[in-house]
């Protein structure tokens, strides 16, 4: 029993530095961290998307970020 509660204090410790050590690392010199995701504003509905996640068209040079393929169709087509 004694052996379960000890796994249990170990694991929320871990689980609370966990973003703490993950942060130091993050800011250490020579290290390119991965940018962050951001989110992108459809013109057409007003809805926030990943960027990853989102339609991508170029409208007169210009990229364009979409929710769906039915935002975009309907953007290119006014």
């Amino acid at each position: 029993m004694r052996a379960v509660g000890f796994l249990v204090w170990a694991v929320l410790i871990a689980v609370l530095l966990w973003p703490l050590l993950r942060a130091r690392r993050l800011r250490t010199p020579g290290h390119d961290p991965k940018p962050l995701d951001e989110l992108v504003k459809d013109p057409v509905c007003q809805t926030y998307v990943v960027r990853s996640r989102a339609i991508r068209r170029t409208d007169g040079g210009a990229l364009r970020y979409f929710c769906s393929a039915d935002c975009a169709r309907r953007y290119l087509n006014s």
